[in-house]
């Protein structure tokens, strides 16, 4: 069913035309932050109250997906079944991911105005005085980071757990996304989150790897280098699993991420990642978006193949 899923996010994408379930989840978190998330308590409490956060919401979006399939299910067997697929795509991001990076591409040549703008929709970073080089590098940053949280771990845990798993995932990706910072509002609140989503993507961040390696090596995108990237330079980022794929899209693409970026107002250094042999140009934004759409294919293949061992 996750190969299927891939099939329908591949056609429809993010449509907008209903009421998607990350959005609600959304509205959930931004109540309960505004009821539960209050100064003045304690970093205990608060950390008590963000675990009951990133405990509850997975368990209640879960189980309700489970509950609503087995529900319409009962009803019509072929409706639990379109059910489930529905809500699995809805968690994957494959062509959205690649959507955005052609868009910014597209907004660079009528203008770097226009650019900052495309990028700031995708990115958390303030883009208003970004040049061309950082709006490039962006990008690229954020559609190697979403390969793990956009397709291999939804697309993975749909494999393990079908449809509740893969939305509880999702629950918790949102979750980090919006409470999982270490700033003074969400240091403690929003801890158990962040933890949470790096636990659930630390063995997708891992295939995303393998993933990689094989794509690059398909697209003969100087595959050894990437992964000599990944495993000597992947721990400098911030985060566990992101930087993996960020080195190897460095490595692979023979350019430098990270370095300077500013979020609200305030500079903040990351490492860089990969050996330069040339500059960014826009062109690596074509190159990022073939290989997030190789990637996404060649997991789609191998949902396929697990399906069909294990039917």
């Amino acid at each position: 069913m996750g190969a299927a899923a891939m099939g329908v996010d591949a056609v429809i994408g993010d449509s907008g035309g209903w009421p998607h379930p990350v959005v609600l989840m959304g509205a959930a978190i931004t109540r309960y932050d505004q009821q539960m998330n209050r100064s003045g308590l304690s970093p205990g409490v608060l950390k008590v109250r963000g675990l009951g956060l990133a405990i509850g919401l997975p368990l209640v979006v879960g189980v309700g997906s489970w509950g609503s399939i087995w529900a319409l299910g009962r009803v019509w067997s072929p409706l639990g079944w379109i059910v489930a697929l529905g809500l699995i795509s809805t968690t994957l991001a494959w062509k959205g991911l690649g959507d955005a990076g052609r868009h910014v591409y597209r907004e660079l040549s009528l203008g770097l105005v226009r650019a900052r703008r495309a990028v700031g929709e995708i990115v958390g970073r303030d883009t208003h005085e970004l040049t061309e080089a950082e709006v490039i590098r962006a990008t690229v940053e954020t559609l190697a980071e979403n390969i793990v949280d956009g397709i291999v771990a939804p697309l993975f845990y749909a494999v393990l757990g079908g449809a509740p798993l893969a939305m509880a995932y999702r629950a918790v990706n949102t979750l980090d996304s919006m409470v999982g910072y270490k700033s003074s509002r969400y240091r403690h609140f929003g801890w158990a989150s962040a933890r949470l989503d790096d636990v659930m993507n630390f063995v997708p961040a891992r295939l995303t790897a393998l993933l990689l390696w094989a794509v690059m090596a398909g697209m003969a995108l100087a595959p050894r280098r990437a992964w000599r990237t990944m495993v000597r330079q992947a721990h400098r980022h911030p985060s566990p699993n992101a930087g993996i794929p960020e080195a190897m899209m460095a490595g692979g693409l023979g350019v430098r991420l990270g370095g300077r970026n500013v979020y609200g107002g305030v500079p903040s250094l990351r490492a860089e990642l990969g050996e330069a042999t040339r500059p960014l140009d826009r062109e690596d934004i074509v190159r990022a978006v073939q290989v997030v759409r190789w990637t996404g294919a060649v997991a789609a293949m191998a949902a396929l193949l697990i399906g069909v061992l294990t039917a």
